[in-house]
């Protein structure tokens, strides 16, 4: 099997600090690299539609909660897993560039909804097919059934950082 940087690290570790354990690092350290490759090559595949991974991931939750396409800033904060202060800039953008609006809650005066616009809907509808195929593009190398091994580990190492070890 061809080494790569992070066999090289590993290594570089156990020689330096030999009671160490770093084999961690095999997954962590891939996983932590492969998402910044994984984000570029997200980020690179929506230029057209002139959004980046993080709007595709806000408007996305908003069109993926179905009609009217409205969440309250916790949920979508909640849906695309950010602080509430990067959430409120990053809705200020998406507001700017007339994708979401933000709009009185009816059953709550003090809240608020964030509504996908037409505009927004719009692109994230023409974005959504070329996210996918990028990501399954990205998958390549892997058999469905590579993938579907893959997709269940990182559920469990995921759910466990998380703290919801079970569901």
């Amino acid at each position: 099997m061809n080494q790569d940087i992070i066999d090289r690290i590993i290594a570089q570790w156990e020689s330096e600090l030999p009671g160490v354990d770093a084999s961690c690092m095999g997954i962590v350290g891939r996983t932590l690299r492969l998402a910044g490759y994984l984000e570029r090559r997200a980020d690179e595949a929506l230029d057209e539609f002139g959004i980046a991974i993080w709007a595709f991931d806000v408007l996305g939750a908003l069109r993926r909660n179905g009609k009217p396409f409205s969440m309250t800033p916790t949920e979508l904060m909640k849906s695309v897993m950010l602080s509430s202060g990067a959430m409120t800039n990053r809705l200020d953008r998406l507001e700017t560039n007339g994708l979401i609006q933000r709009i009185p809650d009816t059953r709550d005066r003090r809240s608020l909804q964030v509504r996908l616009t037409a505009k927004g809907r719009k692109i994230v509808d023409a974005a959504a097919p070329v996210r996918f195929d990028e990501a399954r593009n990205a998958l390549g190398s892997l058999s469905r059934r590579e993938q579907d091994i893959l997709a269940s580990l990182l559920r469990k190492v995921l759910q466990s950082v998380e703290g919801n070890p079970k569901s």
